[in-house]
């Protein structure tokens, strides 16, 4: 057996120089592992029990985000970051955006240290409290789920500027517009057929997209609020030690857009990792009802539920592209919880044409 050490990577170089140019080469690197995404995370550990969070995300890996006076035709070339809008986890969107939040008086990781070019990032660390953690190991979910109400009633009274500025990085607070709300809902017909035995013929895609058109026009026209866009059990961190909203840590809020309140409502109710019950949900959207008297009531729950159905189709589609194509065959687990939350936005009888279409070209048999 040969005692000789593997090379070290030219990535890992980068990350060790990284850190130790700012002060923190010392520290004992603890591997977190990664995500659905492309980033890794390490915790550091000092000799006084102290720790950090160390992020990296590849640069090279990603199809480039979205400019932000791109045409349709340019962010189709581009690829799918730029049509979804997505960050393409870019550490200068994460830094811009922590900055942004934590101006609003919540709790964003503090950001150390980062080189945006190299992708990498060293945060504050807020801990292992992860709403999904502490809940399936017994934890009351009611105060943790009214804090993540607040926290958002937070970001949604906050005025939203066109470009978030922050310690030398900026990014754009691009709109979650028509192409990026179409390209989310799309995702399930290009995979769904690769992923269960269903198939869609030009006609049934045609209809498709005479039911989400107007669906889409709403989502749009009513994107006036930061979107964190991620925001569920598995991002958010319990911090009880702080008070009001700032009792909920965020995380993973890079691919931030200006979007419809209703959408991440719907990420934080519709989670997909863990059930939310129906009288968690009515709960929650009481208590966000009751802050907003503004609000048409009758008119935002149609807007919930037809953004929350086609936000569930779209993650249907993701984790459907997650088994096929990527080997990650745990997603699956997760998917007739989704068909669960979809049946109960099809009970709203503004979306009886999606259901119908639905119910025409999606049996049961391939809704798990």
């Amino acid at each position: 057996m040969s005692s000789e050490r593997p090379p070290v990577s030219d990535r890992e170089t980068a990350k060790a120089a990284f850190l130790a140019a700012h002060g923190f080469g010392d520290l004992r690197r603890e591997s977190l592992g990664g995500d659905a995404s492309t980033r890794a995370y390490e915790r550091l550990h000092g000799t006084d029990g102290s720790s950090l969070i160390f992020m990296d995300q590849p640069p090279s890996v990603e199809t480039a985000p979205c400019p932000p006076t791109a045409t349709q035709a340019e962010r189709a070339a581009l690829g799918y970051n730029a049509l979804a809008r997505l960050a393409a986890g870019r550490v200068d969107a994460f830094v811009a955006c922590a900055g942004w939040l934590k101006a609003q008086g919540l709790s964003a990781p503090t950001v150390l240290a980062a080189d945006p070019v190299a992708g990498l990032a060293v945060l504050e660390d807020l801990g292992d409290d992860l709403y999904a953690r502490l809940i399936e190991t017994g934890t009351d979910e009611a105060p943790l789920y009214d804090a993540a109400i607040d926290g958002l009633l937070a970001i949604h009274a906050a005025p939203t500027p066109g470009v978030l500025d922050f310690d030398g990085s900026t990014w754009p607070l691009l709109a979650f517009d028509d192409l990026a709300l179409k390209t989310a809902h799309d995702i399930f017909v290009e995979w769904q057929p690769k992923f269960r035995d269903v198939a869609f013929d030009d006609a049934a895609l045609a209809e498709w997209e005479a039911i989400w058109a107007p669906i889409r026009a709403t989502g749009e026209a009513g994107a006036t609020v930061f979107c964190h866009r991620d925001y569920h059990a598995e991002n958010l961190i319990w911090l009880p030690q702080r008070t009001g909203a700032a009792r909920v840590g965020m995380l993973d809020f890079q691919d931030a857009v200006l979007a419809h309140p209703a959408w991440d409502l719907s990420m934080l109710l519709h989670d997909a990792r863990r059930t939310v019950s129906p009288q968690r949900e009515a709960v929650c959207l009481e208590r966000y009802l009751a802050a907003r008297p503004e609000l048409d009531r009758t008119a935002f729950l149609a807007d919930y539920h037809a953004l929350g159905a086609l936000n569930i189709i779209r993650i249907l589609g993701i984790f459907a592209r997650l088994v096929t194509r990527d080997g990650k065959p745990r997603y699956a687990d997760f998917i007739p919880r989704l068909w669960t939350y979809l049946d109960v936005c099809f009970a709203d009888p503004a979306l009886k044409d999606l259901k119908a279409w639905f119910d025409t070209h999606v049996p049961v048999e391939a809704r798990r």
